[in-house]
């Protein structure tokens, strides 16, 4: 049965009995303590603990879940595993214990065409709570014999959060694998042999002052009493179907196939190779699904976790000895394949993750070939002086100047029977840090932080900024500093740092880049690059003398470059017209989460766990539009803190403000109103033109829109028109018609490629019976230009097949995507004969500066670059010219 099927079947049987299904929540959990939605109840808990009135008091699902707990323990046995999917079916308030039992059982023991799994009932086992007397006879009314039901206490079959809240007591049901497996103890005698395939959860008592799983007090009785159950599907397909674990399931051993191809080993031959084949087969399902849920690789939370298991993956098939090329993308196709009748969504984002995982694995593996040689030296310093542990130094070295993670140390040093030093690790990383804040805080502009805390020391009155008045303003020269710190004058060609008493130029803040201009004196000018404020309080101006000279004490002239300014007013209220939009097309959760505002360009990031459809996209952008056509005034206003959060004015949590505010507000009743203290505009009009140039993931939870504004948003739109003119033009039809014509000619171009891969097929199989007909026993043959490694696989496999009878090998290459590529198989009388087919795709990617490997039975390989196929064919036929001369 496949598992997909088992899983629909769990549904249908709860629909029929009035429950509403639930479609999976997502991996990346709403929960702030969880990285990952870790459990099949987690979507429900608001319904539970009565925070939120659910759709329906009964409810069923197929959940997604991910655990990494135990990540450094998957592959080295087959109970762990990181991605899961949980069945459960769940009641709020309605039924209880009675029907929970009696469905249960009903479902696990119904014959197979009634809808059920068909398990006979004297394999099931049954664990209730000591004092649930109810569960009990629930069990024993439904048939089950006592002999078949056991007894536990709070430490087995007593649930609760952890805390104060609801729980209560559980029951849970095991299959017995019979007696290969040991004794008949029950389930609380051999955990071997007796297999948890469901746990029923009865939640009716408020419990309190919980210090452990049996030392809690228990409050009474809940008004509404609850019904939370879990079953693995990987679990109960494996068991349903015979297999001996979750790895060999229709949804995960496809990936293992793929393994034994790409290296050459079959499963079940060796414990070493066995355990890189599932750390493969379950990390890169895991991969997969959590990319698939919006999750992309970095160094932080979500994103390193998902990392680690595409590193895993890629040091496990390097280990298992397959080829030295990017392999993550294909086997994720593999796994998709397995997965899509559970997941159809998977199709339309497999080919953004294969791109995704592709720039991971060409990261990493760079990384590995760079750090191995260093940790081998390592671990063999460590063994010759006989130590137990790698040094914490050279672990931070791999660390620090290779991007070789700890993990990783850890992981092939404990292979070599060795651990880490990890304290001298975390010392030198401390050290690190230690140099990288002194090196932020000290250096700005080149200036040491010192020089501008003294001056700062110096400051009389607060500095003050004419920017939101004016564009032009005069002020004195209070501090000029160099590199070295306070001088008195800057000539032309320096490049100093100038502290003035009052100016007009607006320093970077809030997202807001800062303004650029000119500062004049009676003796020079200065260009000025950079407006910032190294330490609080003290605004500076980065400048370059670009004539004569600048004096300490000088009185000055302040002028802003006012063509920048008014692009960076445009685009800083258009980033406030954006936020709204985006809250009332997407909801008010959507809130902002940084920005950057540069001139005529805004970046904003926005919190949400969902890409918006190209609808909403579009409704985003129009309402901006329309907006900016309606020339809503723009006003700001001082005010205190309280009040402005009293009139609903936006801001950011993380942020910290000062008792009197600044308030940006959009429209006469307010329709945009932010805490905020960048320029703007003084109506919306004079933005002019508003264009999403992207929209995109920027990581776990939050979602980045790139747009223009003003100017080049018309040169985008200009851009835009005259492209689509172009095409129209090459396509011969209206613009309008153009999208149509584009997916006609895509449609016809698909089915075209269809056709001549069929074809390529039916010429290659031609060719394989031709030359099983010609009498030979060797073959070197070119399979030609297009052809991929899937179908030199077949033809080779093929071939074989027909030359059962005597010695027989065969060497078949070709090019892909411009790169050769090869695959070589010998059959057992061939090897006999010492012909083994990866001395044979060794001997071609040695000439070719390829990579390949397998096994003497199959093999394959390939490289960059054809120009040396000539080369690596002649290195071939010289070794088979040396085996007939034997």
């Amino acid at each position: 049965m496949k598992t997909s099927e088992i899983a629909d079947r769990f549904l249908n049987y709860f629909e029929k009995r009035g429950h509403l299904v639930k479609p999976s929540a997502s991996l990346v959990s709403s929960n702030p303590t969880t990285l990952f939605t870790i459990a099949g109840m987690i979507p429900f808990i608001p319904y539970l603990l009565g925070e939120e009135k659910p759709e329906s008091k009964r409810m069923a699902s197929l959940q997604k879940c991910v655990r990494t707990l135990d990540i450094d323990e998957v592959g080295k046995t087959t109970r762990h595993g990181t991605f899961f999917q949980m069945l459960g079916n769940f009641s709020f308030g309605d039924y209880f214990k009675k029907e929970a039992i009696g469905w249960a059982w009903d479902l696990l023991t119904s014959p197979l065409e009634e809808g059920g799994y068909g398990i006979e009932k004297d394999r099931l086992f049954i664990t209730v709570f000591e004092d649930d007397k109810e569960s009990k006879e629930a069990w024993k009314n439904l048939g089950v014999q006592e002999s078949h039901i056991q007894s536990l206490g709070m430490e087995d079959n007593f649930w609760t959060t952890g805390g104060p809240g609801p729980g209560g007591p559980c029951s849970e049901i095991f299959l017995d694998q019979g007696p290969e497996y040991g004794e008949a103890l029950g389930p609380a005698g051999n955990e071997r042999r007796y297999i948890e395939i469901w746990d029923l959860v009865f939640e009716n008592y408020e419990v309190d002052n919980v210090q452990s799983k049996t030392n809690l007090h228990i409050a009474g009785e809940l008004k509404n009493k609850n019904i939370d159950t879990g079953m693995g599907l990987e679990r109960l397909s494996y068991l349903l179907n015979g297999k001996k674990n979750i790895y060999e399931i229709d949804e995960v051993f496809p990936v293992i196939e793929a393994c034994e191809l790409l290296s050459g080993k079959n499963y079940g031959s060796d414990h070493v190779s066995d355990t890189h084949m599932r750390i493969v087969a379950d990390h890169v399902r895991s991969a997969m699904m959590i990319m698939a849920d919006g999750v992309k690789p970095s160094n932080l939370a979500r994103g390193y976790v998902l990392r680690r298991l595409l590193r895993r993956s890629i040091r496990s098939l390097s280990l298992l000895g397959a080829p030295d090329r990017i392999l993550l993308p294909e086997l994720m196709g593999v796994s998709q394949k397995a997965m899509k009748e559970e997941y159809p969504e998977l199709e339309n984002k497999i080919s953004s993750i294969q791109a995704e995982t592709e720039k991971e694995e060409e990261i990493f593996r760079r990384t590995l070939e760079r750090g191995s040689d260093m940790l081998s030296s390592a671990i063999q310093k460590a063994k010759s002086e006989k130590k137990e542990r790698i040094d914490g130094k050279a672990a931070f070295q791999l660390h620090d100047t290779f991007g070789f993670p700890i993990e990783l140390t850890r992981e092939i040093a404990r292979e070599s029977g060795l651990e880490v030093d990890e304290e001298g690790f975390k010392a030198q990383m401390a050290i690190q840090k230690g140099r990288a804040r002194q090196d932020a805080v000290t250096k700005r502009h080149n200036v040491d932080v010192a020089v501008y805390d003294e001056a700062k020391k110096r400051l009389k009155e607060e500095q003050k900024f004419m920017g939101y008045q004016t564009l032009s303003s005069s002020g004195t020269v209070l501090e000029i500093l160099s590199e070295k710190g306070p001088v008195e004058k800057a000539c032309k060609g320096e490049t100093v740092d100038l502290i003035l008493d009052s100016s007009s130029f607006y320093f970077e803040r809030g997202g807001q880049l800062a303004d650029r201009g000119e500062i004049v004196s009676p003796t020079g000018v200065c260009e000025v690059l950079d407006v910032q404020q190294p330490v609080k309080g003290l605004t500076v101006h980065h400048c370059k003398v670009e004539e004569g000279e600048i004096l300490k004490g000088q009185k000055v002239d302040t002028l802003v470059d006012e063509e920048r300014r008014n692009a960076l007013a445009r685009s800083h209220t258009a980033t406030h017209i954006l936020h709204q939009s985006i809250r009332e097309v997407l909801g008010p959760d959507a809130v902002q989460s940084g920005s950057v505002v540069d001139a005529d360009y805004l970046s904003f990031d926005y919190k949400s766990d969902r890409a918006p459809s190209k609808e909403e996209l579009f409704a985003i952008e129009e309402m901006v539009n329309m907006k900016i056509m309606e020339d809503l005034p723009v006003k700001a206003e001082q005010m205190p803190l309280q009040k402005a959060i009293e009139q609903g004015a936006m801001h950011l949590f993380s942020d910290k403000y000062s008792p009197i505010v600044r308030v940006v507000s959009i429209g006469e009743d307010g329709w945009s109103k932010e805490l905020c203290g960048g320029t703007h505009l003084s109506s919306t009009g004079k933005a002019g033109q508003f264009i999403i140039v992207s929209e995109f993931s920027n990581g776990a939870g939050i979602r980045r829109i790139d747009a223009f504004v003003g100017k080049k948003a018309y040169l985008q739109n200009h851009l835009n028109h005259k492209t689509v003119k172009n095409l129209s033009s090459i396509m011969s039809c209206l613009p309008q018609e153009l999208e149509t014509k584009a997916s006609g000619l895509l449609s016809g171009l698909k089915s075209a490629q269809k056709e001549l891969s069929g074809f390529k097929e039916e010429k290659i199989e031609a060719k394989i019976k031709d030359l099983a007909a010609s009498g030979k026993s060797i073959f070197v043959e070119d399979m030609g230009r297009d052809v991929s490694i899937d179908l030199l696989r077949k033809a080779a496999t093929s071939l074989m097949s027909k030359m059962q009878n005597k010695s027989a090998c065969c060497f078949l290459y070709g090019i892909s995507l411009s790169a050769p590529i090869v695959v070589a198989a010998s059959n057992k009388l061939a090897i006999a004969e010492g012909i083994k087919a990866n001395d044979l795709v060794k001997a071609f990617c040695s000439a070719i500066k390829g990579g390949g490997g397998g096994s003497a039975a199959f093999a394959q390989g390939g490289g960059k670059e054809d120009q040396n196929v000539k080369e690596g064919v002649k290195a071939v036929n010289t070794m088979l010219e040396a085996f007939k001369a034997q």
